[in-house]
């Protein structure tokens, strides 16, 4: 008995297997970079005429139909499915759809205005004002630090050291607690910004890693190297949402240290060709803005250990931005100004 119930099983996944040869999944103008002004069209070919129950399409675990405006859709990658019934039995075809932006990054350039001293041991990870003290974040397991810093000078007002199992990374500050993410420690810190005294810890969940934090005023953002920005609730950080990170042609991963300003997340790119920032739409995810910081690394002491531009921090007071990076010797405070 067991034996027949093993043939019969085999035979059923022949034919099941069978099956799904006799279908293929198309998508029209497939090849098009599809972004919101498009119209997703779908069909299933079906080679050897077979009598379809019904096709039940998605994109990831949403219900779509065909065809499928995108104009509500976030910018992203997603998984489209495509789900055949025939004869009782279910068919499921997987490829994956891309929605970009519709429209391309501007570019912008910088103007130097002040260069200032900064730690060329510090391997910076976070940088942020808060009432006109530069609060910086250090990494490198053993070495990681959270510090209170004389932007002018250069000098520590107050420093404190990590556990050594820690790598630090991103920092942002909100209500007056300063929150500081660890890099793969799965776990981050909030901080009384006075003393730099620990209150309490916290878990990440689906973002596995932590690398750059902003907030606008209410939710904290935060990116975790993937081209995926989460939004945490500012009391729990327990995550609630989040944003993929697009252009008009692809997704941006490596997403580094970030700032928030005037509605936008200005944000550091990790381990590019050169020293980028870029602007994102923290509500679409687009990236609306390219910012070419190269020239910056050459003007700072060149050191054996000289790594990638890190660190972005806006005053509101200056209205400047400072940026410098990991083991820089210097601090730079410019405005960004839009190429023509």
């Amino acid at each position: 008995m067991k034996i027949w119930i093993l043939l019969f099983s085999l035979l059923f996944l022949k034919c099941h297997s069978d099956l799904s040869k006799d279908f293929k999944l198309s998508v029209t103008e497939k090849n098009k970079k599809f972004t919101p002004n498009d119209t997703l069209k779908l069909n299933i070919k079906n080679k050897k005429k077979h009598l379809i129950d019904s096709i039940v399409y998605r994109l990831n675990d949403q219900k779509i139909y065909n065809p499928q405006p995108l104009s509500d859709m976030q910018l992203g990658i997603y998984s489209l499915s495509a789900s055949v019934y025939v004869s009782g039995k279910k068919v499921e075809f997987k490829e994956q759809l891309n929605i970009v932006s519709a429209s391309k990054p501007k570019l912008y350039t910088y103007t130097i205005l002040n260069e200032f001293p900064h730690d060329k041991t510090a391997y910076t990870q976070g940088l942020e004002f808060f009432q006109d003290t530069l609060y910086e974040s250090t990494g490198l397991r053993g070495k990681s630090s959270l510090r209170k810093i004389d932007f002018k000078t250069g000098q520590i007002f107050k420093q404190i050291a990590l556990d050594k199992v820690y790598f630090g990374e991103g920092i942002s500050i909100l209500n007056d607690k300063l929150f500081q993410l660890t890099w793969q420690g799965d776990m981050g810190f909030q901080y009384n910004t006075t003393q730099l005294t620990m209150e309490r810890s916290f878990a990440y969940q689906n973002s596995k890693e932590g690398w750059g934090l902003c907030n606008d005023g209410e939710k904290l953002y935060k990116s975790d190297g993937t081209h995926q920005i989460w939004i945490l609730d500012a009391k729990t950080q327990k995550e609630q949402n989040k944003i993929q990170v697009m252009t008009d042609k692809k997704a941006i991963t490596k997403i580094n240290e970030l700032e928030w300003v005037g509605g936008k997340i200005y944000a550091n790119t990790y381990q590019f060709n050169k020293e980028v920032g870029i602007i994102i739409n923290p509500i679409s995810g687009a990236v609306e803005g390219v910012i070419d910081f190269s020239g910056l690394k050459s003007k700072v002491e060149q050191v054996e250990n000289l790594d990638v531009l890190n660190g972005i921090a806006y005053h509101p007071e200056r209205k400047t931005f400072f940026v410098t990076g990991k083991n820089w010797s210097k601090l730079f405070e410019v405005n960004i100004n839009l190429k023509e």
